[in-house]
Formats: structure tokens, sequence, C-alpha cells
């Protein structure tokens, strides 16, 4: 079961987002089947997949830092959301505990793991974009607690929010970054995520209309308004093969009421449409093999008589449906790391990998456990 949430509840207030999500989870309770049913006196469990950076307290509590992918509700920033949506679903007069806190990416690597032990790193391309690796617990500076005893420990990079005079940003990125809701923040996912793409194309034929008079003589009204070439329709028409590249032009006419475009011009539009999509692409590979690096397998290594395999699970709907973008991505790794090593590194689809990963952790961390165990 899936439900969006609408953009009025990303800008409003605290107990109304998180009694939206109550009332959804009460829903979805009340659709269970006869064949479930819950032992007497036993609380439902919840694994909460938030995929925002958190300060982090506990597996069930952690504090907002502050929102991204077009959510801006101030008052949470600071709150421990696991308070806020328990709250949230006393109010629907739901019985349900939360058993996890977790991190979209974090959720994704868990799932991925439980299913392939060779999974050691997770990366969402969706609307947003993060990853998480798998590091050797003395690698890493800000842990002064006891090392765990598999020596390993999972890191929430938050890699949307990297930033660096390398990455190449352009007036058309500035501009984008200077008109949202956080400027200066999360310069990285503003460069390859889905919620940026449509935006930075139309801001290429804003520029476009008004210095080339590219759609006529007048400027579209439709095309001053940000974000309303958004990343699918972008997409449509990347991947448009009919000859007279339809689709291009029907998209225009539906989302911008510009009619009447020429054959020369919609072969622009895909063209600006390839340089936006492959230039997040390879930023995003990089940013895998960076990980790679980090964790020493960017190189060929073996164990045994068998090369060692690296398994990165991916998530999000920019990488499942935006083919030329995943193909590009993969085939900058294969550049990246040469033939010889990117013979054992797979990208993986993890479908739902965080709501599943999510459901793993909240089971492991289960306040019946013990009992079951005993």
């Amino acid at each position: 079961m899936e439900v969006s949430i609408s953009p009025n509840l990303m800008v409003g207030s605290s107990d109304e987002l998180f009694d939206f999500i109550a009332a959804e989870l009460a829903k979805f309770v009340a659709s269970e089947g006869e064949g479930f049913h819950l032992s007497a006196g036993r609380q439902r469990e919840l694994g909460f997949t938030f995929s925002f950076p958190v300060r982090q307290t506990s597996i069930a509590s952690g504090t907002l830092i502050k929102w991204t992918k077009g959510f801006s509700i101030e008052e949470t920033v600071g709150e421990d959301v696991v308070v806020e949506l328990t709250k949230a679903m006393e109010r629907q007069g739901l019985d349900m505990r939360v058993a996890a806190l977790v991190n979209d990416t974090i959720g994704t690597l868990a799932g991925g793991r439980y299913y392939d032990n060779d999974v050691v790193a997770a990366v969402i391309l969706g609307t947003g974009t993060n990853a998480a690796y798998v590091e050797r617990a003395h690698a890493i500076p800000k842990w002064h607690g006891l090392l765990p005893k598999s020596g390993e420990m999972v890191i929430n990079m938050e890699w949307g929010n990297f930033r660096s005079s390398h990455l190449p940003l352009t007036e058309y990125d500035q501009a984008l970054d200077s008109e949202s809701l956080n400027p200066g923040e999360q310069i990285f996912e503003k460069l390859i995520s889905g919620m940026y793409l449509g935006e930075v194309l139309r801001l290429v034929l804003l520029k476009l209309a008004e210095e080339a008079a590219f759609f006529g003589d007048t400027i579209p009204p439709k095309l001053k308004t940000p974000f309303t070439l958004r990343t699918p329709e972008m997409s449509a028409m990347h991947h448009d093969t009919s000859s007279d590249l339809r689709v291009v032009g029907n998209k225009l006419k539906e989302i911008l009421s510009i009619s009447g475009t020429s054959l020369k011009a919609r072969k622009l539009i895909v063209h600006i449409c390839d340089i936006i999509a492959l230039r997040g692409a390879r930023l995003s590979a990089a940013g895998i093999v960076g990980i790679l690096k980090k964790q020493g397998r960017d190189t060929v290594t073996s164990s045994g008589s068998e090369k060692q395999r690296t398994v990165i699970a991916m998530d999000g709907g920019l990488f499942e449906h935006y083919t030329k973008f995943s193909q590009c991505m993969e085939s900058t790794l294969k550049e990246l790391l040469g033939d010889e090593v990117s013979e054992s590194v797979v990208v993986k689809l993890a479908n739902d990998g965080s709501g599943i990963g999510a459901a793993l952790l909240a089971a492991a961390h289960s306040q019946y456990t013990e009992l079951e165990e005993s």
C-alpha cells in the first residue's frame, strides 16, 4: 500500500503531517485480512522509515536536523520524530509502537544484506538521494564507544548534502539553489536527484526562450513557473523514439501549453535532457566509486580462489524508471573501475528495499523477541 504526501502537508504543520501518516496507518490496519490475528495483549510494532537527516540517539528515537526534498516544517526541526508519530498514533487510537527508526538508505542496506550477504552499500536515487555503507568500526574517528563485536558499523552518509569546488555547477544550478527552500544545502542532491532534474531542464528552456526566442516571440507563461516540468516528463521526452518525436511535442503542449514546435527544436530538447541526465548519472557513479575506494573494493581482491563480490543495493524511482539514467550510471561505474574490477561489482535493484529493511530491523528489535526465544 503506497500513499503520496500532498504538497500542502510538506509545508504545513507538524501535527497535520504526522496525523496524516497515523490516519493512513489506521486505514492499513483496518484493511488487514482475517488471516492476521494479533495475540492477546500484544502491541503492533512498526519500522519507521524516515528519509531525512536525523540525530539518532537510540534505535527508536532521533531528532530531526533539517528537512530536505521540498519539505519545510520549521516546528519539527529539533523534535524527536518518533515521539511526534507516537502522539499522532495515540490521537488515532492506534496501539502501535515504533520499534526502529530507520533512514531509508539504512533500510535498503539492511534489506539488501538480508537477501545477499555481499551487499556492502546502498544508494537511493529517487526524489532525493543518499547512500550508506558498511565501514570498519576502527576507521570511524567520531566513534568513541565500545567497538561492535562484528568490527563493522553502518554509516549513513547523507551524501545529498555533499558540496565541493570540484562539482560542476552551472548558472542553472545556482538559480535553482537560490530559489529553493534550502539555499546552499543539498547541492549534490540538486545535481542528481529526481526532484530537481526536470527543474534544471525548465531553467535551460526558459533561458533559450528569453535569449533566443526558442518558442517564438513570446515566452510561454507556464515556463516561468518553478517545478512545472517534472523529471518523469523529462524522462518520457528523453526516451522518445518516434521519428517525429511526438512524445516531446505532446508533453510540451500538455505541460507548458507550447504547440507547433519544429522537429529541430524537439531534437535539441532531447539533447538537453541527455546532457542533464547523463551528468547526474555520472556524478552518481563517481559517488559510488568513492564509497568502494573507502572500502578498499576498487581493486581486484580475492578470498581463496574466488574473486571478492561487491553488491550495491539500489532503490528509488529515478534509478528504477529512468532507464537512460540508470544505464549511464552503470556504464560509468564500469568506466571508472575498469573491466576487471567491475566484473565483480553488481548493481542490484532492491525494490522498496527501505520498507523491507525497516520491517526487518523492527522485527530484530521487537520487545517480544526474548519471549519467543525462551
